[in-house]
């Protein structure tokens, strides 16, 4: 549960640094730096001289990451108004593709996608009514039905893009996308604990996580999940690790690859210079992976790193590391 925001005579509700990052999603060194560059947020201070953010700035804060997260620069966005950042937020809106389950498609579509977007739309319905024990429900039968890949690909990664666009457009709240993050990660979870565990002959050894300013874990579980049905060993170290704790994991897990995710939170050019800096770093022969959403400002000649952008392409990466290390 988030504390409370503080309060005091001045002040009727304000937030503490390490509140706002939570309530905002974003970190306090983001915080700090817009401060100084842009002049946004601008705290209060309290008697002993900390940061105490104001409602209201905390509101414009989430906004500013939901544009963010649409590809906006914070230089051009941060000392927006109040109206200019409304347009903005229902433009990007607008221009993010709506689900095909919801735009009338075609009747010649395939049953199968006509299926697959009536149980997102299910799905979405369920996050909305907080019904988290229908939602699991819904899920674990996924994973029966259509297995732990199909349940993946038809299901959990169509309906992910489907919550960010909901919380993009302002259609859920953060509270609700953290609520759908926890029950597909515990589903997904056990399923993944029943795969087999021993790694078959010819697959790598896979170490997953994120750089240290990425929150977002679930293409990381998602990318899991497929690795362990290819019987690949993999050991995932979650979110947020620094680039040198990265290192010592995959010379200790003696990985073959080295696999990151990127949600579109992280600008171009942190992504871009964060991955030189790691392959650099990185022991060789281990590949280096970057896949997610983010992935797509990473230019395709970046020197030392495979693009997997998307989940459907794991299978022919892995068949391009075994050509490669057999020869």
């Amino acid at each position: 549960m988030n504390p409370p925001p503080l309060s005091c005579p001045e002040i009727p509700a304000a937030y503490s640094i390490a509140a706002v990052e939570r309530e905002s999603g974003l970190s306090k060194d983001t915080l700090r730096m817009w401060e100084r560059r842009y002049g946004f947020p601008a705290p209060l201070r309290d008697a002993q001289g900390e940061r105490l953010y104001p409602a209201a700035q905390v509101e414009r804060l989430r906004q500013l990451r939901r544009l963010i997260h649409a590809g906006h620069r914070p230089g051009k966005v941060v000392a927006l108004g109040a109206d200019e950042l409304a347009v903005l937020l229902a433009s990007a809106a607008v221009r993010t593709p709506a689900p095909a389950s919801r735009t009338g498609r075609s009747a010649r579509a395939l049953p199968a996608v006509a299926a697959q977007g009536v149980l997102v739309a299910q799905c979405l319905d369920l996050i909305a009514a907080h019904d988290v024990a229908a939602l699991r429900e819904q899920l674990t039968r996924a994973v029966l039905t259509l297995g732990l890949q199909g349940c993946v690909l038809q299901l959990v990664a169509p309906l992910t893009r489907e919550v960010g666009l909901a919380w993009l457009q302002g259609r859920f709240q953060v509270f609700e996308e953290h609520l759908y993050t926890e029950c597909v990660t515990g589903v997904l979870r056990g399923a993944i604990a029943s795969v087999p565990a021993t790694a078959a002959a010819g697959t790598p050894r896979v170490l997953l996580t994120t750089f240290t300013q990425e929150q977002h874990g679930l293409g990381l579980l998602m990318l899991e999940a497929v690795l362990a049905l290819q019987g690949c060993l993999c050991l995932s170290l979650g979110t947020q690790t620094p680039h040198v704790d990265i290192v010592r994991a995959a010379q200790a897990f003696r990985a073959d690859i080295v696999a990151l995710s990127f949600s579109g939170v992280l600008a171009p050019a942190q992504v871009r210079t964060g991955l030189r800096e790691l392959r650099a770093q990185l022991p060789m022969p281990a590949r280096l992976w970057a896949g997610g959403q983010g992935a797509g400002v990473i230019p395709d000649e970046a020197a030392g790193v495979d693009l997997v952008r998307e989940l459907e392409a794991v299978a022919q990466a892995l068949a391009d590391w075994r050509v490669a290390n057999t020869r």
